[in-house]
């Protein structure tokens, strides 16, 4: 029995090691998973773009997308023609409204299908690169097999078992279509709700009258309409190949690279092009498209991604948010998916207004283990990105019905309008600074609350430290008297006795110590702590600008859509909201009294630009300009005719026809016909009197005009110099190269003379008795003189012909013709290796550039100082301001305008599947270098705003349609 009990003993431990080691090798396998979903493998390494700052979006927009997009492993590419994923129903999180559709969670075999959810064409058989990009980097010269080739149809294998059939090597798949299942958002525990009865309600009431923006069209000529339909054409035909290039090769993704013939997903991966060109589909009467389109949006899983941990919150706003309720307006209302999934996404972007001053986080952390904290806004966000959310969330709205969502831009809206009305709140008055503090919290209070907390403390410990030093001092006096008094114990070290808060110790001396000693623990353990760092320092403040370096201003990148929504929102609340009308009539007062310029430039243009002002002290008392000419800010004009319009501001809509017409005049002097990204021109001094003054304009550009000139003196004069001594140097290698040519020949002569002689035949001269004779006559004896006594030569042919030859030389040298021949001379940075006896030629002296050299190079059109960026992006803001001016004032010079810019453009960036941006509007190459890069915003709004300038007027009415920044149109309240 007693080796029973110890056997059991032993299969009880067995049994527990057993199970143990089955759940460490569970856990392993998991934290190999987690590792994989988190992209901790080693792989790749997370990094956030950018911090929550005012960034250049793709529209406002400076293409957050690529500047802001996540190293994440990428999924492997879909297969094709897959069924459409089953519908998986999970219960979800509880809202505050039940009646919101949280977003079905998906199986990873359901959202990883077609292009993350999305089902292949059924009647595409097109090549798809094999990965989508970032998780290999694709070849940039394919590796084909036989018969196969990017691009090419191939009937004999399936899509995906033909192109890189082989490549890359197979190795383990790390990335989220891999693991078992795939990350999902999930709706977060509020920490800042808003109870339902403080909600900001939308407006109601009967919508106000508003003067008609639109011209009042008369019947065209046949003429007139047989043009502008052949234009139209084109127009369709080029939306046509760009939808079919996306469609073909990078369908459910955001972009297709129009060059590479593959796709992009600098966003979330939730088919950009797709969802931002619905309305455009519409338009444009592809209706078939759009339906294919459709098919696709219902499968779109917006709670989860591979590709990036934060969601880019603006332009999921405009581009995603926007596209699925302008679809919705613009077809009528008819397909409810389209609401459907706006509410899907809207609900999970309500999340970034959680924070305690309600202002949004901009770039949303969406992962669960990444959302279960509070949130705070960034100190530095972009105005755009802060003001442009107004118009999708409150369509959403008037949609539903569903106040929460128009609550949730009106605070923003409430905050914005405050700093503009706040007495010194921005340096140009009703116009803010690119970044703003939209945290809520004064950091610079917070810190000093901090330093008068530290402060106390530390005269706290002080005092303290004085205390304990007075009862140490009572203690030792009083075990002093202790140890003297009579009938004194010794107890030793370790005898301690404790009874209650009081204990007795002996020193080493046996003295007693209690009392004082208990009565300092008593208060040290009933001390009250001081407050740390885990109490809430932030003292409230509205947005501000951030307090550091030089605020700017501008209409520009980081800004310009916020102001764009004010007249807009105005219009889509029916007037109903007042402020939206006092916000623009302040931003377009501040923009024409500070910013508006004339460029100096040749012709004498009569246009305008807006510039960028930079406050170093807040205030307008010491601004510095920079005389910008941008892509972004040409969305300026439509925006002054359309609030002149609406409020009744003619003088309004005379600046927009000249900011337009200016960006149209940046596209007309160009050599490849298009503007550029960014530049900066010559202002004039009066925008009233203003001529081209060509000195002025090259001592801007070339500041060191003066100096050149200096240059090219000293240049002049060592160009003499050099020629002298080229001259001087040929005429020393003349003689050099006639006596060496004259010593060849005498020893030719002399070996000849000696072949002729007998081998047994000898001279007084060779025979071994002279042979030091000999050596001493060579000695000091020239050649010549040695070989006429020889018998070789006569005297007269070797000297007559040396001399001869030196004379011809050195005249030769001295010639004009042989001083100016310099093609002998080895360039400038050749090693110079010359035979000996051989003068130095030297270099020729470097030519410094002319003034009007170095402008040449320059490429710039007179008037412009620099171009900082020459690339062009398929941007839609100069023919957007285009299309406004057509339609308000009915001018068709606007039309003509804009088919010169439409030839230019597809001159320049069309591609066998599509159309890619440019790095360089500055060439005269017939094909510019291209960037492979073709924009979800090229579909959805250049080439819309192109088709709407020739399309009937009716179509997309400004009396009856609002435009976001993303050009999706909003039906206006009757």
């Amino acid at each position: 029995m007693p080796r029973l009990r110890r056997y059991r003993v032993f299969l009880i431990f067995a049994f527990i090691v057993i199970a143990l080691l089955y759940h460490v090798s569970k856990n392993t396998q998991w934290e190999r998973f987690q590792m994989a979903e988190h992209g901790t493998t080693g792989a790749h390494s997370h990094h956030k773009p950018k911090p929550e700052t005012g960034h250049d979006s793709s529209h406002s927009h400076d293409a957050a997308g690529p500047d802001h997009q996540v190293d994440k492993p990428r999924p492997a590419p879909p297969k094709p023609n897959l069924p459409p994923p089953k519908q998986h129903t999970t219960t979800a999180p509880a809202s505050a409204e039940t009646s919101i559709k949280i977003p079905k969670l998906k199986s990873t075999d359901e959202a990883h299908k077609g292009a993350y959810g999305l089902p292949k064409p059924a009647t595409t058989k097109s090549r798809k690169p094999p990965f989508v990009d970032g998780a290999f980097e694709t070849p940039s010269v394919p590796i084909k097999k036989p018969g196969h080739g990017t691009g090419h149809h191939d009937d004999e294998k399936p899509l995906g078992e033909t192109l890189y059939a082989d490549w890359p090597p197979k190795q383990t798949d790390t990335s989220p279509a891999a693991t078992p299942s795939a990350i999902h958002w999930r709706k977060p525990y509020e920490y800042y709700p808003i109870p339902e009865e403080k909600l900001i309600m939308l407006p109601t009431g009967r919508p106000k009258s508003i003067p008609k923006v639109q011209f009042d069209f008369s019947p065209e000529s046949p003429a007139a309409k047989e043009k502008r339909q052949a234009r139209l054409i084109k127009i369709k035909a080029e939306a046509k190949k760009a939808w079919t290039g996306y469609r073909t090769y990078a369908w459910g993704h955001d972009e297709v690279r129009p060059v590479s013939k593959g796709p992009h997903d600098p966003f979330c991966g939730w088919a950009a092009t797709l969802v931002d060109a619905l309305d455009t589909l519409w338009i444009m009467g592809m209706k078939k498209e759009f339906e294919e389109a459709l098919e696709a949006v219902k499968e779109i899983d917006f709670s989860t991604t591979p590709y990036r941990n934060d969601i880019p919150v603006f332009e999921t706003i405009i581009r995603y948010l926007g596209g699925l309720v302008g679809a919705y307006d613009v077809s009528g209302e008819k397909y409810k998916v389209l609401l459907d999934k706006a509410e899907e996404l809207a609900e999970i972007l309500m999340s970034v207004f959680d924070t305690p001053n309600r202002m949004p986080v901009l770039y949303y952390q969406w992962r669960p283990q990444d959302n279960e904290v509070p949130k705070r806004a960034s100190a530095s966000s972009g105005v755009a990105e802060l003001g442009s959310m107004g118009m999708e969330f409150t369509r959403l709205a008037q949609l539903t019905g569903k106040n929460k969502y128009y609550d949730a831009i009106a605070r923003i809206t409430d905050a914005l309008e405050e700093l503009q009305t706040r007495e010194g709140g921005t340096a140009i008055p009703g116009v803010f600074p690119q970044n703003l503090d939209a945290s809520g919290c004064n950091q610079t209070a917070a810190a000093e609350r901090r330093r008068e907390r530290e402060e106390e403390a530390r005269l706290r410990e002080e005092e303290e430290r004085r205390v304990d030093e007075e009862i140490r001092r009572r203690e030792e006096e009083e075990d002093r008297a202790a140890a003297a008094a009579p009938g004194h114990q010794h107890r030793d070290a370790e005898g301690l006795k404790t009874e209650g808060l009081a204990f007795e110790v002996r020193g080493e001396d046996g003295s007693a110590a209690h009392g004082g000693l208990a009565k300092r623990f008593e208060m040290s353990a009933f001390r009250p702590s001081p407050p740390g760092m885990m109490d809430d320092d932030c003292i409230p403040q509205p947005l501000k600008a951030p307090g550091y370096g030089s605020d700017s201003y501008s209409m520009g990148g980081s800004q310009d859509s916020a102001y764009e929504y004010f007249p807009k929102q105005y219009v889509l609340l029916g007037g109903l909201e007042p402020k939206y009308r006092s916000m623009h009539l302040k931003t377009v007062e501040g923009v024409k009294n500070y910013l508006l310029f004339r460029p100096q430039a040749k012709g004498d243009p009569d246009v305008l630009f807006s510039a960028k002002a930079f406050s170093p002290d807040g205030t307008d008392k010491a601004l510095t300009y920079e005389y910008e000419v941008t892509h972004l800010t040409c969305f300026l004009g439509g925006m002054f005719g359309l609030g002149g319009k609406i409020f009744d501001k003619p003088e309004d809509v005379e600046i927009g026809k000249r900011l337009a017409a200016g960006c149209a005049w940046a596209y007309e002097v160009m050599p490849t016909g298009i503007m550029p990204e960014y530049a900066q021109i010559l202002p004039c001094d009066s925008a009233v009197h203003c001529h081209f003054n060509e000195t002025q304009w090259g001592l801007k550009v070339d500041p060191y005009m003066t100096d050149r000139e200096r240059q090219m003196e000293e240049y002049e004069k060592n160009m003499a110099k050099w020629r002298e001594d080229v001259v001087e140097a040929k005429r020393k290698n003349a003689l050099a190269e006639a006596e060496e040519k004259r010593r060849a020949e005498e020893e030719e002569r002399a070996k000849e003379e000696e072949s002729r002689r007998p081998m047994n035949a000898t001279t007084p001269e060779t025979s071994p008795s002279h042979a030091g004779h000999d050596l001493k006559e060579k000695d000091n004896v020239p050649v010549g003189t040695l070989l006429e006594r020889r018998g070789v030569i006569q005297e007269g042919d070797a000297r007559g012909e040396y001399r001869g030859a030196a004379k011809a030389a050195e005249e030769k040298a001295r010639s004009v013709e042989g001083a100016l021949d310099f093609n002998a001379v080895p360039p400038r940075n050749e090693v110079w290796q010359r035979p000996l006896g051989q003068s130095f030629i030297p270099p020729e002296p470097v030519k410094p550039l002319t003034h009007k050299e170095y402008l040449d190079s320059q490429k710039l059109y007179p008037g412009f100082t620099t171009i900082t960026d020459r690339r062009y992006i398929l941007r839609p803001e100069a023919i957007e301001s285009v299309w406004y001016m057509y339609r308000i004032t009915g001018d068709p010079i606007w039309q003509d305008r804009g088919w010169k810019m439409w030839q230019a453009v597809i001159r320049a960036t069309q591609t066998e599947i599509g159309h890619s941006a440019i790095f360089d509007v500055t060439t005269n190459e017939k094909h510019p270098a291209e960037t492979d890069s073709m924009e979800s915003f090229w579909l959805a709004e250049t080439l819309k705003y192109f088709y709407l300038l020739f399309e009937e007027p009716d179509v997309i009415s400004l009396d009856e349609w609002v435009l976001n920044t993303e050009a999706h149109p909003f039906r206006r309240p009757k």
